[in-house]
């Protein structure tokens, strides 16, 4: 287990020998019988860079830049609750510049950017890991420059619900009727009525094994998965957990659940403990104007500075993808 200590030099040189021009393009994949799916994808790019507007936020990217390489790693990036594909748009742009194809999911049923009445429902639970396996059958299916990407190289990278997803994607399988657990006298949400009312979601859930590693911040819903239910996530693992998301007023996530799973996971995960951080550290750093429209996302504890964690972050997770998708593959 490591712990953040600001050791940014190290990043700082990483990050250094990097270009910084990745190509963006936005995508909507539609398919039968399910709403369709936003995503946006990050690849290597040799083009200058330029900037990206995206409603109220400007992404520095050159938008359907033509992709730089040959038998491209890909990584698919899962949001949290009411999150969307930009909430971790700079370890994106990192991994693209670094060689990598990144592709982020808007995930319909809980997207802050689009309808979020079945957010606080069971479907939750089950839709999120089929819409990583959707968007995976798109990149490797669909996608113009599918040829470039290498199928046997595909990782996961997800914050909170987008934790969850992950876990389930490399082969958990939650006990659906443990989310009780999340239900208070004070706090009634739809999934509670659904568990009163036993109707729980049938079929087995989605596991997709072309995912080779995955890093995970702050995982929710840990309740749900006990040892039985984590004994077939045997891919490499990079946990994060905040030291301080339990002062966050937050039901679905709290360190110990995070330890739990740690504990409980048959693989030995390479787990970070972020010291005076709070749920919201993982998401990217703030713009001034996002920092007033949204303090709650955008604080942080006094002398924790996001911008030099995330550089360490982001080269923490660089590196790990790189030694189990890329140099594991080296002849």
């Amino acid at each position: 287990m490591r712990l953040f200590t600001s050791a940014v030099a190290a990043a700082l040189c990483l990050s250094a020998t990097l270009a910084h021009a990745a190509g963006l393009r936005l995508i909507k994949v539609q398919a039968d019988g399910v709403p369709p799916m936003q995503i946006a994808v990050w690849s290597p790019c040799a083009a200058p860079a330029g900037e990206v507007q995206l409603r109220t936020l400007t992404l520095p990217g050159t938008t359907d830049c033509a992709v730089m390489g040959e038998k491209l790693p890909l990584i698919v990036v899962s949001h949290g609750y009411g999150g969307s594909f930009t909430g971790h748009h700079d370890t994106a742009e990192t991994l693209a510049d670094a060689g990598f194809v990144v592709v982020a999911v808007n995930h319909p049923v809980d997207t802050g950017a689009g309808d979020m009445t079945r957010a606080d429902t069971l479907a939750v639970l089950t839709e999120r890991s089929a819409d990583i396996k959707r968007a995976i059958d798109y990149m490797l299916g669909e996608w113009s420059d599918r040829a470039k990407l290498d199928p046997d190289k595909i990782g996961f990278f997800g914050f909170s619900r987008g934790g969850y997803t992950g876990l389930v994607v490399a082969g958990a399988n939650p006990d659906i009727s443990k989310a009780t657990a999340f239900c208070s006298v004070f706090d009634r949400k739809p999934s509670c009525g659904e568990l009163q009312r036993k109707e729980i979601p049938t079929g087995t859930p989605v596991h997709d094994p072309r995912v080779k590693a995955m890093v995970i911040a702050d995982p929710a819903f840990g309740p749900l998965f006990d040892r039985n239910g984590l004994k077939d996530v045997k891919i490499p693992t990079q946990l994060w957990a905040s030291e301080l998301s339990g002062e966050d007023g937050i039901s679905e996530i709290n360190p110990d659940q995070v330890a739990a799973i740690d504990n409980d996971l048959p693989v030995k995960a390479d787990t970070h403990i972020v010291r005076n951080g709070g749920h919201f550290v993982f998401l990217s750093p703030c713009s001034a104007d996002m920092a007033k429209r949204l303090p709650k996302f955008c604080t942080d504890r006094p002398g924790f500075d996001r911008v030099a964690f995330h550089k360490e972050w982001n080269a923490d997770s660089l590196a790990f993808f790189r030694k189990h998708l890329v140099d594991a593959h080296q002849p």
